[in-house]
C-alpha cells in the first residue's frame, strides 16, 4: 500500500491549500482515512478523518470550520481544502490509512502512511 501526498506549499496567513492524497494498493471500498500534522513542538496531531464507506466526517477543534476533508472514491483520493490558514497550521502533513477502525484522530489506529507534504503558513 502506497499513499502519495501533494498540495503543500507556503501561504500567507488567511490564505488557502488543497492537498491531496493519492491511495494505490489498497482494494477494500471502505477504509478510514486521516490527515494529520506534525511539528518540532508537537507530537503527530490528527486534525480530519474521513470513512470512505459512508462519508462521515470528524475534525479537531484547531480547524473546525476552516478545513475539510473529502473524499473522490472512483480514484480513491482524500483531499484537505484548508482555508483561512494560521501560521500555527504549519507543519509537515500527513495522510494515513486506518483498516481496523471507523473513525480515529489517534496515529496509533492507523497502518498506512504516507511521506509528508510541508505547509508553511507566513
Amino acid at each position: 500500500v502506497q499513499l502519495v501526498e501533494s498540495g503543500g506549499g507556503s501561504v500567507q496567513t488567511g490564505g488557502s491549500l488543497r492537498l491531496s492524497c493519492a491511495v494505490f494498493g489498497y482494494t477494500r471500498s471502505r477504509v478510514l482515512m486521516g490527515w494529520f500534522r506534525q511539528t518540532p513542538a508537537k507530537e503527530r496531531e490528527g486534525i480530519a478523518h474521513i470513512y470512505t464507506g459512508g462519508g462521515s466526517q470528524y475534525y479537531a477543534t484547531s480547524v473546525k470550520g476552516r478545513f475539510t476533508i473529502s473524499q473522490d472514491r472512483p480514484k480513491t483520493t482524500v483531499y484537505l481544502q484548508m482555508n483561512s490558514l494560521k501560521p500555527e497550521d504549519s507543519g509537515i502533513y500527513y495522510c494515513a490509512v486506518g483498516t481496523y477502525v471507523v473513525g480515529s484522530l489517534e496515529a496509533d489506529d492507523y497502518n498506512y502512511w504516507g511521506q509528508g507534504t510541508q505547509v508553511t503558513v507566513s
